[in-house]
Order: C-alpha cells, then sequence, then structure tokens
C-alpha cells in the first residue's frame, strides 16, 4: 500500500458517503468514550482515596492514561478496518504486529504506573502509621519497587520481540553464555548485588540505623542502601562506603534496635568504712528500685563484689528504660552523683589509690 492508492481509493465512486459517516461516527464515540472514562476516573478516584487500602487507589490511579490510550488505539483501529483498503499480506501483518507491540506496550506502562502508585501508597501509609512493627522498611520498598520494575520491563521486550517474530532461543542461548562469562569477570560486582539482597531480605539494619562492626572500622548512621554498596555517616560526619558484600563476611551489631542501656560501674570504698558498705549498697538499691527511668523488669543488682588492693568494691549493674544516647548519660549522671550522696550521708568516703608504709620497729637514733 502506498499514498497514491489511498488517494483513488477515496476518489474512487466506489467510496460511499455511508463509509465516511461509519468512519467519523467511529472516532467521535471513542473520543466521547475517553471523556466518559476521564470523568468517571476523577469521581471514583476522590471516593478510593477515602479508604485506608493502598491497593484501590493505586490501581484506579495506574488505570487512567493506559485506559485512555486504549480507548484511543482501538478506535483508530478500528476505524483503518472500517476503510478497508486493499492491503496486501505483508502490509496487513505488519499492521497486526503494530497493534499488538502498541497493547503490549500500554499494558506494561499500566504496570508500571502501579508498581510506581503502590510504592508512593506505602511510602505514605508507613510515615503516617503510629505501629511501629508493622512498619514496613522504605529500603525494602524501594528495592522490591526496582525489582519489579526491571522484571516489567524484561517480560515486555521479549514479549515485542516475539511479537515481531524475533526468535529469542538464540537470545537466551547467548545470555547464559554471556552470562557466565560476564560473572566470571564482575565477580566482585555480583557479590555485592547479592549482598545487597541479602540486606534486603534479613534486613539486619535499615536507613537510619546506628550500625558497628566489632571485627572493623565501621561505624555510623546508614544513609542509603543501594545495589552496590552502602552509605554510612560517620560520628565526625564523614560518608563511609561500604560494598555490600562485606556485610556477608562480618558481624554487624545493630545498637539502635536495642531495648535498654546498661549502667556498669564499680565503687570503691575505703577498709575504714568497713562497716558501713551493707548500709550503703542497702540504700543504693533502694534508690535504684525507686528511680522512674530503671527499667524493673531487666536485671538489677548491687552487691559487695572485691577486696581490691586500695577499696573494698562494690558494683552496680543495672538498665535504663531510655534507649537515647544522650538522655542516658543524663539519667547516669543523676544516678552517680545520688550514689555519691548516699555514701555521704553514711559518713563514708569514696577509696582512692593509696599505699601504706607499716614501720615495725624505728632505728635509735645516737647523740
Amino acid at each position: 500500500m502506498d499514498w497514491q492508492s489511498v488517494q483513488s481509493w477515496f476518489s474512487s465512486p466506489e467510496t460511499n458517503t455511508g463509509l465516511l459517516i461509519q468512519v467519523f461516527g467511529t472516532v467521535f464515540v471513542t473520543l466521547l468514550l475517553n471523556l466518559i472514562w476521564r470523568k468517571i476516573h476523577t469521581k471514583f478516584q476522590n471516593k478510593l482515596t477515602i479508604t485506608k487500602t493502598v491497593w484501590d487507589d493505586a490501581v484506579w490511579t495506574a488505570l487512567r492514561e493506559p485506559v485512555g490510550w486504549l480507548i484511543w488505539v482501538l478506535g483508530l483501529f478500528m476505524a483503518i478496518t472500517l476503510i478497508k483498503i486493499d492491503l496486501g499480506q505483508e502490509q496487513y501483518q505488519w499492521l497486526s504486529n503494530a497493534r499488538n507491540v502498541i497493547l503490549i506496550v500500554i499494558f506494561s506502562w499500566f504496570l508500571f504506573r502501579l508498581i510506581t502508585s503502590v510504592e508512593k501508597n506505602l511510602l505514605l501509609d508507613m510515615s503516617s502509621s503510629l505501629d511501629e512493627d508493622a512498619k514496613l522498611d522504605p529500603t525494602t520498598i524501594h528495592a522490591l519497587a526496582k525489582l519489579f520494575r526491571a522484571s516489567v520491563i524484561i517480560t515486555s521486550v521479549l514479549a515485542v520481540m516475539q511479537t515481531l517474530q524475533i526468535p529469542i532461543s538464540g537470545l537466551l542461548a547467548f545470555g547464559g553464555v554471556g552470562g557466565l562469562a560476564v560473572g566470571l569477570a564482575a565477580k566482585d560486582l555480583l557479590a555485592n548485588f547479592f549482598g545487597g539482597l541479602t540486606i534486603y531480605l534479613d534486613r539486619p539494619f535499615k536507613v537510619g540505623d546506628w550500625i558497628r562492626s566489632p571485627e572493623r572500622q565501621i561505624e555510623g548512621t546508614v544513609e542509603y542502601i543501594g545495589w552496590r554498596q552502602t552509605r554510612i555517616r560517620t560520628f565526625d560526619q564523614r560518608p563511609l562506603y561500604v560494598p555490600n558484600s562485606a556485610f556477608t563476611n562480618i558481624s554487624v551489631e545493630n545498637p539502635s534496635r536495642m531495648l535498654n542501656r546498661r549502667i556498669y560501674e564499680t565503687i570503691g570504698l575505703r577498709y575504714e568504712d568497713a562497716d558501713k558498705i551493707k548500709e550503703i549498697i542497702s540504700d543504693v538499691e533502694k534508690m535504684l528500685r525507686q528511680h522512674k527511668e530503671i527499667d524493673l523488669n531487666k536485671t538489677l543488682i548491687v552487691n559487695f563484689n572485691e577486696f581490691a588492693p586500695s577499696s573494698l568494691d562494690f558494683f552496680v549493674y543495672t538498665f535504663t528504660k531510655t534507649t537515647n544516647w544522650v538522655y542516658f548519660h543524663e539519667v547516669k549522671q543523676q544516678i552517680l552523683l545520688q550514689i555519691l550522696e548516699i555514701i555521704e550521708q553514711a559518713g563514708a568516703q569514696v577509696a582512692f589509690p593509696s599505699s601504706s608504709l607499716y614501720v615495725e620497729k624505728l632505728p635509735e637514733i645516737k647523740s
């Protein structure tokens, strides 16, 4: 089919007015259906956004543009079918393939929009939720969204190739051999990728957590978790980039998930105050049990511990309710000052390293 055949078709006496009316009517109905769809979508969109479910409004939002384009595409191809221009086998096959490819693209576009809408709604729902245990990790949501988008792209490309009758068996075979070669050449990159996947699945930490490794000099706040590396902001505000593969071989401590903070202090009294140590220990334990910031559901010990070289030592072992690092030190300071007051009120003193020299007999001084 060429332009001359199209012109001859329109100028042919066989072309009747009824057929042109049908084509015009098809285009008009397509435009009308598109307008009706937009009105319906806007009406129901306002109602669905009120619900707490993230899926209904995500699906409805994702449908708006793809359905509109689907109506136009179907109307256009219906109008072309009504015209009935003589097409050769090759032109007809090309037109059919073009229609199928456009439909695949529209469906893939809908899936892309759906993934984006669900990702956005989950993040908004997470930020407004008060239940910390029910919250999802933002990094996991972003990672899963990227994974689903990549799956949609790969599947769409393969479907388009199959529609255009491009053999994909050779491509898959080449991909297997090429994948082996790439895997050998980029084993570190793949190790980082699977390390990142392990972080997303196991969730030993998330963005915003304070982590540290006792095996390496890694400590700071997690800022970003990527597929290749994780960015950590150290306490001196320097960015630290750690390959994800490192986290599969080292132990990682996550202090951000601690339930309490521990106070573990050893306090020494003078040997001269041995008769007061029992009273002091009892008063310290009583003070701790009455302190509003001490978690009484955890272990609480105040016991005489050791005859040290220069002191009689007792230790305080307890846990605070707060996990905030700054406030914890304020609570710890209050407790230590109160212990000093208890010692002073008992008429005792805190010991310090000292030595005593005993002389059994003084030498006689000759005049």
